[in-house]
């Protein structure tokens, strides 16, 4: 005797039911495919204390001893509408720090990604993305005080530092650590903006240049990094694997520029 055919809420049920079982497969998938992601980013963010970052882990073969000329340009802060660029070849530099500076130093606006967020943050950008397009990476140094008002440029002691901005040469001062001097602190008015002063410190003054002189962002030599590992403990040093020599970089209101 033929069996009798399924009547449609029959048919309907089974429909629901493989309807059911096909739901149930996507969704447990889903949750196998979240875990194995949400593994691998914490795996990827407890692997170190801190963001990959490109340094050297031998000493620098004798072409990288030779001058390297001038740095591509790239702007690398911002303190309003004044554009501040790479001082020293990208070859060169070892780390790029921002810290809090007294003396009425005015904020600046960093390019690029922070390399030392915590986790959270950091989570949040390894699953949204963002940062810096271009790969530019900094460490907040912190110190007491305003924030992200001295900007650290990392690079070995001799290493060539060019102009960060157009200008002129306003300034030209001793650099004085427990009643020595270490290089010069050099002053420069911005082109078109003589309401702020770019002041450069932890420099050796090229000396083709004097009060007077007209510097281009990028172009123009203005000096070499001094070192100043012996005198000082440089935060950067934190994340370089030299002593954390730089030239420091910061903007001041010109009516309250104070001379050291």
């Amino acid at each position: 005797m033929r069996s009798p055919k399924p009547s449609g809420q029959t048919r309907l049920e089974r429909q629901r039911r493989v309807r059911a079982r096909r739901r149930a497969r996507r969704i447990a998938g889903s949750v196998i495919l979240a875990v194995v992601l949400l593994v691998t980013l914490l795996l990827t963010a407890f692997g170190s204390g801190h963001p990959a970052t490109i340094l050297p882990t031998a000493p620098a073969p004798a072409g990288r001893l030779l001058p390297a000329g001038p740095p591509s340009p790239q702007v690398i802060a911002l303190q309003r509408s004044l554009r501040i660029q790479l001082p020293v070849p990208q070859e060169r530099v070892t780390a790029i720090g921002y810290h809090a500076a007294g003396g009425g130093a005015l904020e600046l606006k960093a390019f690029g990604s922070r390399a030392n967020q915590g986790f959270v943050a950091r989570t949040w950008r390894h699953v949204f993305g963002g940062g810096s397009p271009h790969g530019l990476r900094y460490f907040d140094l912190g110190g007491g005080g305003r924030p992200y008002t001295a900007l650290d440029v990392g690079a070995a002691p001799g290493t060539d530092v060019y102009s960060p901005v157009d200008g002129t040469v306003v300034g030209l001062t001793d650099f004085v650590i427990n009643g020595r001097s270490y290089g010069v602190r050099m002053d420069v008015e911005p082109l078109n903006n003589s309401s702020v002063v770019v002041s450069l410190t932890h420099l050796k003054q090229d000396p083709s240049l004097a009060v007077g002189s007209t510097v281009s962002a990028g172009t123009s030599k203005i000096g070499t990094v001094v070192d100043l590992s012996g005198v000082e403990k440089h935060a950067l040093a934190r994340y370089t694997q030299d002593a954390g020599n730089h030239v420091s970089i910061e903007v001041h209101a010109a009516a309250t520029l104070s001379i050291p």
